[in-house]
């Protein structure tokens, strides 16, 4: 309270916090138009009256490939961020609690392969999984395999791809977390009786929860949307949201449609976050 009385302090968190809804709301709004194109604004006497074209929305509802691709999308980045949760928590973990000295490097390498474009390291994995790629040559010089196999535009393809994109945004934000817990509660967990492995899920992982909660918005929001993974990696059998609105702003050159389902799929993240983050409020008034 005492930050939001301070003019100055005001200004300071206002300007950034006022371009970042700026630019946010202006392009939302814009779509909005696109996605409304066919309606009209007219004069009837005295009275002003607004025909609003909502055409795209309902093609939406009644297409089942727009249906199947927001589908494929959530299925898609739920899969992808529970994988990197799964794999980021004991990387985390293990960064957290290690030397301080060591601390650094492990960041680095963590950091590491954005050091490289993001297209040059899809394409390495589009190299490795082809059928006379990295993976399936040295299969078959180790004669594991007697004819190479198909990894390639297939959902495996696609999540290694994905996983692999996007486990350090799910590694960061739970090292962050992890690195500050208080060590004195899992201690007092041991003195109370608890084994390792119940003060680990009793009192480390709900004292990360924040953590947990951030790295899973950060993989899931991005991973709905995602177009160029699925389009260098992924099959037909992959079709998701982002190569839908491709096709209909470049190849069919629809952009009231290709508007319509952008802003369904803004409703589509939005609207669980605000029930999430009400929820969470409300969970705090409570306590």
């Amino acid at each position: 309270m005492k930050i939001l009385n301070n003019p100055g302090r005001r200004v300071v968190l206002g300007i950034p916090y006022s371009w970042l809804l700026l630019s946010s709301l202006v392009p939302f709004f814009i779509v909005l138009k696109i996605s409304l194109s066919e309606s009209v604004l007219s004069w009837t006497g005295s009275s002003l009256l607004m025909k609003i074209d909502i055409g795209n929305y309902l093609f939406i509802f009644g297409d089942a490939l727009y249906a199947a691709a927001y589908l494929n999308s959530v299925k898609y980045a739920f899969l992808t961020m529970c994988c990197c949760l799964v794999l980021a928590y004991p990387a985390a973990y293990f960064m957290a609690r290690a030397r301080a000295e060591l601390r650094p490097v492990l960041l680095m390498m963590v950091m590491l392969p954005f050091w490289t474009s993001f297209l040059l390291r899809i394409y390495a994995w589009k190299g490795m999984l082809a059928n006379h790629g990295v993976l399936n040559n040295m299969l078959l010089w180790l004669g594991v395999i007697d004819e190479p196999l198909r990894m390639m535009n297939t959902q495996f393809s696609l999540m290694v791809g994905m996983v692999y994109t996007y486990l350090p945004f799910m590694i960061l934000p739970l090292f962050a977390n992890l690195s500050k817990l208080d060590l004195r509660f899992i201690e007092a967990a041991a003195d109370l009786g608890a084994t390792p492995w119940t003060a680990f899920w009793r009192v480390t992982v709900p004292l990360s929860k924040s953590g947990i909660i951030a790295g899973c918005m950060l993989v899931f929001v991005p991973c709905i949307g995602e177009f160029v993974i699925p389009d260098l990696l992924g099959g037909p059998e992959t079709l998701m949201i982002g190569h839908v609105l491709w096709d209909e702003f470049f190849t069919n050159n629809d952009w009231a449609m290709a508007s319509a389902v952008t802003v369904f799929l803004m409703l589509l993240i939005l609207v669980p976050m605000v029930i999430y983050n009400r929820s969470q409020n409300e969970a705090k008034v409570r306590a």
